[in-house]
């Protein structure tokens, strides 16, 4: 299969994992970097021997290159995503989708006018972790799922992020950085939700960069901090699920548990892509681990991406799609409508693609 030309926008933290892990990639070859500035592009091509450097709009304009990586900040995301399509171009950004709705809304309709392809983070639920539960699940170990809980308990990411301020603003907050992965994983495994209740606030306002250059900075909270609630799945499940950037003495709570008729499901972190998953059968009093499906590693970000342009040659669906980032962010934006208006948030979109596996 002809290796499709890429080029990556946004060379902050993220990029470099992305870019390690897609120099072995055979479906995708990375041609370009682009960054707003110049030099933090030219420094990652250097590093990973990559011929090209490039502003944003010079690596849109450039004919060769089929497909964009966008790894901008949340609020950049459906801006380039857009610019990308608009330039005839498959794009794949990080996660979240979109700020807003209305802007996730327009970047499907775009690329569905345009012919082009659009995927989205977070791909770990491809990883051996989550396709282990999705495999256990499908073959009834655990009867029909009826409920779960998910838990992201964290004490801000201030602590070791040289630049959190947009951790902070809208688009950030506990929900739209570590949600993606929860909700994501959740969908993989449940189906589609269907509706969400929720509180939320922001439950410690005072905070300061702890670490790097700016350390001892302002933070400015723009956005909910602790956010709890249910949600309701196509199949009946119902979930708990609390994300938290204000647990500052840790929790012991389980990631994400699968609760069915005939048994339960601990799932591995996320947030990674192994992980073990342990099973408890109705009558038994011990967890014992699921054989992995395949063996996978712990960060293998881009995971997704092979697979889209996988699905782009051989004309079929792929699964870390625009369809079920959307789906995903309605409901990030359920959980603070429902907690603003005090009641139940109905979800209108559906997760799309979920047939097909890696195991």
């Amino acid at each position: 299969m002809e290796r499709m030309k890429a080029g990556l926008v946004g060379c902050g933290n993220i990029s470099e994992i992305y870019l390690e892990n897609l120099q072995s990639s055979p479906v995708v070859e990375i041609v370009a970097c682009a960054d707003m500035v110049i030099e933090k592009a030219q420094a990652r091509a250097s590093q990973f021997n990559i011929a090209n450097a490039f502003t944003p709009e010079e690596l849109f304009a450039q004919e060769d290159i089929e497909l964009i990586i966008n790894l901008t900040i949340p609020a950049a995301h459906a801006a380039v995503n857009l610019a990308a399509l608009a330039a005839g171009k498959h794009v794949y950004a990080e996660k979240p989708f979109a700020v807003s709705l209305e802007d996730g809304q327009r970047t499907l309709l775009r690329a569905k006018e345009v012919g082009r392809r659009v995927g989205s983070a977070p791909d770990t639920f491809l990883g051996s972790g989550i396709e282990t539960a999705r495999k256990a699940i499908d073959d009834g170990l655990i009867g029909r799922p009826i409920a779960a809980s998910a838990f992201m308990m964290s004490g801000g990411p201030e602590s070791w992020h040289p630049d959190p301020e947009f951790f902070y603003a809208p688009g950030g907050g506990p929900m739209f950085d570590m949600g993606p992965y929860y909700l994501t994983a959740l969908t993989s495994l449940l189906g589609s939700m269907t509706r969400i209740s929720s509180s939320a606030g922001i439950q410690i306002p005072d905070r300061h960069v702890a670490s790097g250059p700016k350390e001892g900075t302002p933070l400015r909270v723009q956005t909910p901090t602790h956010l709890a609630g249910t949600i309701d799945f196509e199949n009946s499940a119902i979930v708990t699920m609390v994300t938290s950037f204000d647990i500052k003495g840790g929790s012991q709570l389980p990631r994400i548990e699968i609760y069915g008729t005939e048994g339960t499901l601990d799932i591995p972190d996320p947030n990674f892509f192994d992980g073990d998953v342990r099973i408890r059968r109705a009558g038994s009093e011990e967890f014992e681990i699921v054989p992995p499906v395949f063996e996978g590693t712990r960060n293998e970000r881009g995971k997704g991406l092979n697979e889209m342009v996988t699905a782009i040659r051989n004309n079929q669906p792929h699964r870390a799609s625009g369809e079920l980032a959307y789906h995903v962010l309605e409901a990030m934006h359920a959980f603070q409508r429902s907690s603003l208006e005090g009641k139940h948030v109905i979800i209108k979109s559906r997760a799309g693609y979920r047939q097909g596996n890696s195991y």
